[in-house]
């Protein structure tokens, strides 16, 4: 067919097969007669059907026992994705599946590659944390793998994606931090994270315009900490010059998690102010250390564990029906007071 792109459709109405029978020919995720597959791939190439990276050795049905797990940055402490994981792993080995993880490094990421030793013929199913490229995100889902994202690029809070997507619920829990500092005498709120660095940190930001909205209160970005996501939020000295550039401090910060929250407060008592008698302290993300650190973090608990075991749940579910309807699913959050922050007046 010259002059015009072979599709999977295209095969098919050779074939006088349907479209899914093609596609699952291709991807070895379907009960196709070997008969079947040898004619759809015989014709495929006389056709000149551009076969995409992931389907030029098709799989064999029920070879595949991997599931990848793909990040650019690994989870270890202070979030939540370390405890995801393990019940994550969990789940799937229930199933006879086994984890093997991939860190992407910047030049495969800059260069839209999947890392040498992945070989798609050999996966079943991708799960992809701390993954906040959007083009990254559409060269994966173009494998034609089933796959699942754990929070996900900012830009998939306006387009659909073409994979599962499961996490938590961010913006009401934020708006019901606001609705509690407003309560306990806070007038003037900042803000610490970069609300652009990832879906959550976005809708994170987004509750947090909410809450001040419905309590009345301003939202004046000359108090918060919005910088880059690369920017030394650990390095207590930057973040003192961050409050020190300030026309004022706030009665409260909400930090877009625990990390950043235990930094600012840590960069705080270094400027020799009390939390929580003259700054309030919020978090996000429940980590073990929200509860060990000094005054304890008030923070919004997120069930790790039951996300982990959902999105295993969903993947499997996707490795047997490729063709089901995507989830996009948010899970509740529950806000945890604690000493950062004053009670109620």
């Amino acid at each position: 067919m010259p002059g015009k792109r072979v599709t999977m459709q295209d095969i098919a109405d050779a074939c006088g097969l349907s479209r899914n029978t093609v596609s699952k020919a291709f991807n070895g995720r379907g009960a196709v007669p070997a008969a079947t597959r040898a004619l759809i791939l015989k014709k495929a190439e006389e056709l000149g059907y551009g076969f995409p990276s992931a389907e030029k050795t098709p799989r064999s049905q029920g070879e595949e026992k991997t599931i990848a797990l793909l990040t650019c940055n690994l989870p270890v402490d202070y979030h939540f994705g370390t405890y995801f994981t393990t019940a994550f792993t969990d789940q799937i080995s229930r199933s006879g599946y086994t984890l093997k993880l991939f860190e992407i490094s910047r030049e495969e990421l800059r260069q839209k590659k999947l890392p040498p030793q992945l070989i798609p013929g050999q996966i079943a199913g991708i799960v992809g944390i701390e993954m906040f490229d959007a083009d990254y995100l559409d060269m994966l889902c173009a494998l034609n793998i089933p796959t699942i994202m754990i929070d996900s690029p900012i830009r998939t809070s306006q387009e659909l994606m073409a994979c599962d997507f499961v996490t938590m619920e961010n913006a009401n829990a934020v708006a019901a931090l606001i609705r509690g500092l407003a309560a306990a005498g806070a007038k003037n709120v900042g803000f610490v994270g970069d609300r652009a660095h990832c879906g959550s940190f976005n809708e994170r930001w987004g509750g947090f315009v909410l809450g001040l909205t419905r309590a009345g209160l301003p939202v004046r970005e000359e108090i918060c900490i919005l910088a880059e996501d690369q920017s030394p939020y650990n390095d207590a000295d930057w973040l003192i010059g961050q409050l020190n550039a300030m026309p004022f401090l706030p009665d409260a910060f909400v930090c877009a998690n625990d990390y950043l929250a235990i930094h600012l407060m840590n960069a705080l008592k270094k400027k020799g102010l009390s939390i929580p008698k003259d700054i309030m302290i919020t978090g996000f993300d429940g980590t073990a250390q929200s509860a060990l650190v000094d005054p304890a973090l008030t923070t919004v608990q997120i069930p790790s564990l039951e996300i982990g075991r959902m999105a295993a749940d969903i993947l499997l579910a996707r490795i047997r029906n490729p063709e089901m309807p995507y989830h996009w699913t948010h899970v509740k959050t529950t806000p945890v007071w604690r000493e950062s922050t004053r009670t109620l007046v």
